[in-house]
């Protein structure tokens, strides 16, 4: 990935932490946010990664589908 590529998606990736609140819920903490995505990133090694990966990108998309109705409304 080119500097400029990866520059743009750690831009994207730390939006959509942004965006689902999660700086806001822990305070802006990092050490905070590390660990949550340690654990997430621990659920995804063990038995429940297929479970987890498709209630998180169902989640996910309504969440993208409601913002895109919400912004065609307006």
């Amino acid at each position: 990935m080119k500097r400029r590529e990866r520059t743009r998606h750690l831009i994207e990736l730390g939006g959509l932490v942004v965006k689902a609140g999660l700086v806001d819920l822990a305070d802006d903490d990092r050490a905070t946010l590390y660990g949550a995505f340690l654990t997430g990133a621990e659920r995804l090694r063990g038995e429940e990664r297929e479970n987890a990966l498709a209630l998180w990108k169902r989640k996910g998309k309504r969440a993208f589908e409601t913002e895109q109705e919400v912004a065609e409304r307006q």
